[in-house]
């Protein structure tokens, strides 16, 4: 896992953001969701570096990655200063244009980072999410109880991070096991675990939800009749909460001009590891024979 590849931090307007690096080719950045890190992708990172240069970070608040604190605004962790991390990632590396995919939150920052710099984002992939305005509109009984965990890590500091501190193993095997259909994550699950139980980390990515419900929506809102041009992929589990609840093609037609590609996988929510052969063929299908992006 992740042999073609070499660990680096870099220098960003705020701290420090790790990545793993490899591969040659086309830039292509890939963004984890929670509860976990960059170590998500490592069952198609290697793979993936035959076709692409690809960088693969944590987020700001989660894995090696700096951990800000929170502020009354949530701004620490809206979704516009975790792109412009990305953004500044990526101009670091001299890397003007680039393809993106994202999972979980991680897909949430794709398409803040999309949207902020248009010219740099050549195509977007979306891992088992609708954008986040849609899904809160949507909210019903139904989505309550699949998605509690939106309602509860946004309650005010420090109710949840008290609650979690208990016992950190205990949310992120439920969040883990829930979420996949009991998949087992055995193999990983200490690598996740070992950065997520961190205080400054449960405390980060509770506020990476605040924000998802306060300042995120207002960014979203503010954006909403500015449409997108590049084309997007849509990738979910068809046993998840997304294949259940939404139709995703359709939803993210509205935020493109141009086309929107999707496939449902035979899996829940984590669909790199539950499905890897098939998440791989489908990344690599969308930014290396579909498109044609210049240099």
């Amino acid at each position: 896992m992740f042999k073609k590849f070499k660990d680096h931090f870099i220098k960003v307007q705020r701290g420090k953001i790790f990545c793993k690096i490899g591969g040659y080719g086309k830039p292509l950045l890939l963004l984890h969701g929670y509860p976990q890190t960059h170590y998500m992708w490592h069952k198609i990172a290697d793979k993936l570096t035959e076709n692409f240069k690809v960088i693969i970070p944590d987020l700001r608040g989660y894995g090696r990655s700096m951990t800000p604190r929170g502020d009354k605004a949530h701004i620490n962790y809206s979704k516009r200063e975790m792109a412009k991390d990305m953004f500044q990632v990526m101009q670091k590396l001299k890397h003007k244009k680039f393809f993106v995919s994202g999972h979980d939150r991680g897909a949430r920052v794709a398409h803040r980072l999309a949207r902020d710099y248009r010219s740099s984002v050549l195509a977007l992939s979306i891992l088992d999410i609708c954008p986040t305005l849609d899904m809160y509109n949507s909210t019903n009984k139904d989505f309550a109880t699949g998605y509690f965990h939106w309602f509860f890590l946004i309650q005010p500091y420090d109710f949840p991070e008290q609650m979690i501190k208990k016992n950190p193993k205990l949310w992120l095997r439920n969040c883990l096991k829930k979420w996949s259909g009991g998949f087992n994550f055995k193999d990983v699950e200490h690598h996740y675990l070992k950065y997520f139980k961190k205080p400054s980390h449960i405390h980060s990515s509770c506020e990476d939800y605040r924000a998802g419900a306060t300042i995120d929506l207002e960014h979203d809102r503010k954006d909403l009749n500015k449409k997108l041009h590049i084309p997007i992929q849509i990738i979910w589990g068809k046993k998840g909460r997304i294949g259940k609840n939404f139709k995703p093609i359709q939803i993210w037609k509205k935020y493109t001009t141009n086309k929107v590609y999707g496939k449902a996988l035979d899996c829940n929510h984590f669909v790199a590891e539950e499905k890897p052969k098939e998440t791989l063929n489908e990344i690599i299908n969308f930014f290396k024979k579909k498109l044609q992006p210049p240099n």
